[in-house]
């Protein structure tokens, strides 16, 4: 796939400063800044929501990276992986996160998770009143409400990227564990 707007011209401050954070100019950043205003906030909105601290980041990164490998944004999840490294999150179950389904390293509160971030994601949701009560139970509304208004964000940002044509930039590529290929049958509901 190829980007299908093409990069926009950065000021110098804004490409530097993102060069400090990523190592690289984040394509999406190059692609939306086509609006200025657009960009500005979807970037504000991401520190927001990248600020809220009543779920464990690990939940959250697992969340966000079900998200893309559902909607198949390669860009997210590999941006995901390369900030769950950096967070000192678990690599080894980040990199499972494709695959989680058939992978053994995830507990019974990770696996809901991602579970409640795919039903989020289908098209139509299939969200369960089960499934949002046994989240509840374990995690308290605060942060319930907070997990779903973060995978909102993360399907916002994993369809955006994939609409545009955005893909990988290999970030993951520094980790030292192979992220993993979601399988072919996953399990999750197709899209309407």
């Amino acid at each position: 796939m190829a980007l299908r707007v093409p990069k926009a011209e950065l000021t110098a401050e804004l490409r530097e400063s993102l060069i400090k954070q990523f190592g690289t100019v984040p394509e999406p950043v190059e692609v939306t800044w086509h609006n200025p205003g657009v960009a500005e906030a979807s970037m504000g909105l991401g520190g927001q929501v990248g600020a809220w601290d009543s779920v464990d980041e690990s939940l959250k990164s697992y969340a966000h990276m079900a998200v893309a490998a559902q909607v198949g944004c390669g860009w997210c999840l590999d941006i995901g992986y390369f900030q769950a490294a950096n967070q000192n999150l678990d690599v080894a179950k980040a990199s499972q996160v494709p695959r989680w389904r058939e992978s053994e390293v995830f507990t019974p509160l990770e696996r809901d998770v991602l579970e409640y971030a795919e039903a989020m994601t289908n098209t139509p949701p299939t969200v369960t009143d089960e499934l949002s009560a046994s989240l509840l139970d374990r995690l308290g509304p605060a942060a319930l409400v907070e997990l779903t208004v973060f995978i909102s964000f993360s399907n916002f940002a994993t369809r955006s990227n994939n609409a545009l044509g955005i893909e990988s930039q290999g970030f993951s590529a520094a980790c030292e564990i192979p992220l993993a290929d979601r399988p072919e049958k996953s399990g999750v509901a197709s899209a309407v």
